[in-house]
């Protein structure tokens, strides 16, 4: 294993470690506004991604790349519709459909 790469992979573990720890520590009230945010540092993955590509010389690098893309996208996409539920939660119903709901 090259020394970059063995670099690298240390680096990968460690950001692993130390971002479940940090999410660990969350309070549930602060799971959606952390979410958005997320989102958001997914989207900079994914362009990140793009680049790699576009820098990549060999097969493995492309295949990192679109992975990394594709799981990023997803991560998005995903990020997205869950906190869209969740806020979707804290709408109110309209007063008609609420008596109908009571009446059932």
């Amino acid at each position: 294993m090259s020394e970059e790469l063995f670099s690298n992979l240390a680096i990968f573990v460690l950001s692993l470690l130390v971002g479940f720890e940090v999410m660990s520590k969350i309070p549930a009230t602060l799971q959606t506004p952390m979410m958005s945010g997320a989102n958001a540092i997914h989207g900079v993955v994914v362009v990140g991604a793009f680049v790699i590509a576009a820098e990549a010389n060999n097969w493995l690098f492309y295949c990192l790349a679109f992975f990394g893309a594709f799981f990023a996208a997803v991560n998005v996409a995903g990020g997205y519709t869950v906190t869209d539920r969740m806020l979707g939660m804290f709408d109110r119903k309209p007063a008609a459909k609420a008596k109908e709901d009571d009446h059932k």
